[in-house]
Formats: C-alpha cells, sequence, structure tokens
C-alpha cells in the first residue's frame, strides 16, 4: 500500500509536467499538420509531379512530430528513456525493414520516383504490360486507369525495375497505318495523295514532324506502304481523341484512293494441284 501511495503521490506531483508535455506534444502535432498542409500547397503548384509535394510535406511532418514526442519525454522526466529511443531507432529500422522489405523496397522506390518524375498525373504510360492514364500516385504504388476503364495498383518498385513506356511526357506521340497496294498501282503517285490528304488534316503535325509515307515491304500480295504522322498530345490526352484521329486519317486515306482508281486488294490465295485429277467441289451433306 505504501509503494502505490508512494505512485500516486509521485504522479500527482508530476501532474503539471504531464500536463505541459501533452501540450508541447499537441501544439508540436498540429505545427507538423499545419507545416505539411503548407508545403503541400507550396510545393505542388511549381513541380509536375504531385508526389514529390506529397512526399516533403510528410517528411517534414514526421520529423515535427517525433522532435515534439522527444521533447515531452524530455519535460515530464523522461529524457533517459528518450536517449535510448533514439539510440535504439536504427536497430529497430533495421528489423522493422527487414521484416517488411516489400513495403520498404515500394516506399524507397516512390521516393526515387517523387524526385526523379518519369511521369505525372494524366500522363499515358505503359509499365509490365500495362497500358493506360495515371490517376494516382502514391508511396507504396501508381494507379493506371487502363484504357477499358480499369484501376491498376502498380508496386512502385515494380515501376522502377520494369521498363517504363511514356507516350505523353513531351507532348508528340506517333501513329502508323499499313496500307497493301496492288503490285500494278502507280507507287510514286499513290504516296503524292497520301501524303496531300495528310496535308489537309489539321491535327496531323507538319514541318519536323511531317508524316513520312514509305514503301516497307512486299507481301505476298500486296504492295505494303507504311505511313507514319505525329499528333500533339497536349491539345488531347484523351486516347479516343487519338483513335478518331486515326480513324480520320483512315476513312480520308481510302475515300481519296478509290476516287484515284488505287484500289486496296485482298489476299490472293494460289491452289497447285499436283494430280491429274480435276479438283471437283462437292457440298457434304450429313
Amino acid at each position: 500500500m505504501l509503494e502505490l501511495k508512494g505512485i500516486m503521490d509521485k504522479t500527482i506531483e508530476l501532474l503539471p509536467q504531464i500536463g505541459l508535455g501533452l501540450l508541447i506534444l499537441f501544439l508540436f502535432v498540429v505545427l507538423s499538420w499545419l507545416i505539411k498542409s503548407v508545403i503541400t500547397k507550396r510545393v505542388k503548384p511549381k513541380t509536375k509531379n504531385p508526389l514529390l509535394a506529397v512526399f516533403l510535406g510528410k517528411i517534414v511532418a514526421f520529423i515535427i512530430t517525433t522532435t515534439g514526442f522527444v521533447l515531452f519525454l524530455n519535460v515530464i522526466g523522461l529524457g533517459g528513456i528518450a536517449k535510448h529511443i533514439m539510440a535504439g531507432a536504427g536497430i529497430t529500422t533495421f528489423v522493422i525493414g527487414f521484416a517488411f522489405k516489400d513495403i520498404g523496397e515500394n516506399f524507397l522506390s516512390g521516393i526515387l520516383m517523387a524526385f526523379k518524375s518519369p511521369f505525372k498525373i494524366g500522363d499515358l504510360i505503359e509499365s509490365s504490360g500495362t497500358v493506360g492514364y495515371v490517376s494516382e500516385l502514391n508511396m507504396r504504388d501508381s494507379v493506371i486507369k487502363t484504357l477499358d476503364g480499369k484501376d491498376v495498383y502498380i508496386p512502385n518498385s515494380q515501376m522502377i525495375k520494369m521498363p517504363l513506356f511514356n507516350y505523353t511526357i513531351d507532348g508528340f506521340l506517333r501513329y502508323e497505318i499499313v496500307i497493301g497496294l496492288d503490285y500494278s498501282s502507280d507507287l510514286t503517285n499513290t504516296i503524292e495523295i497520301i501524303n496531300s490528304v495528310l496535308l489537309n488534316i489539321p491535327e496531323v503535325l507538319q514541318g519536323d514532324k511531317k508524316p513520312v509515307i514509305v514503301v516497307d515491304d512486299l507481301g505476298v500480295s500486296t504492295v505494303n506502304v507504311r505511313v507514319l504522322y505525329w499528333i500533339d498530345t497536349f491539345k488531347s490526352k484523351s486516347k479516343a481523341f487519338h483513335l478518331k484521329i486515326k480513324s480520320r486519317v483512315i476513312i480520308k486515306l481510302i475515300e481519296e484512293l478509290n476516287q484515284n482508281n488505287i484500289y486496296l486488294p485482298a489476299d490472293i490465295v494460289e491452289i497447285k494441284n499436283y494430280n491429274e485429277n480435276v479438283l471437283v467441289s462437292r457440298n457434304i451433306k450429313e
């Protein structure tokens, strides 16, 4: 009973210090959230990658909160415990990091991506066979909205390790169309017609990014002409917008080629009969 009474007396004696310590801790927590909010709002408009702003805000908030907790322990007379906590932080971090290796790996990858900024929200990317638009950036994973509306969560470590294709980072994207022409076609005239069609479509870029039309391959039944053209993705990053341009290009090409009596033949199948018997077509009824 005497020991319990001694503990109670000691606690009552320390109540002012505990109250002051809790007040300091509360103020530091509030201060950390305020500074985190300010940093996020100030940095986000100035960076391409909002993940960087979120990351900096979280780091600063963590440091301020930790400082407040250490001060709390010192105020209530537990400064020695605070020193032991700080000394053991390295070992604890190592143990936790080993136990949650994948989480730590994704977290560090998120930090690298925040500073390197290989993409930003709204970019059209491809990673590990997944093609879609970046809809969210987290410290552990990145959320990709695929072209058919699915949300795919890709771990940041996977984004770092695997090849990453960004189709919209510089504002230009190239499309190509293969046209099969008859061997008897006037290829020089056909290329001029194709070029004039592309010249009259405003969304197809000219100048340094002008279209390129080349005879690409001699197929079994067609001469294949490859049409390469560029579009400006900054006008619209929507995949539907890109596909509409491609559809318009194809329609215009078919119309213009047909008007100039340049037809697109189907595959030709050659049948060889090595027997003297005449091939007879029969309808088999069961």
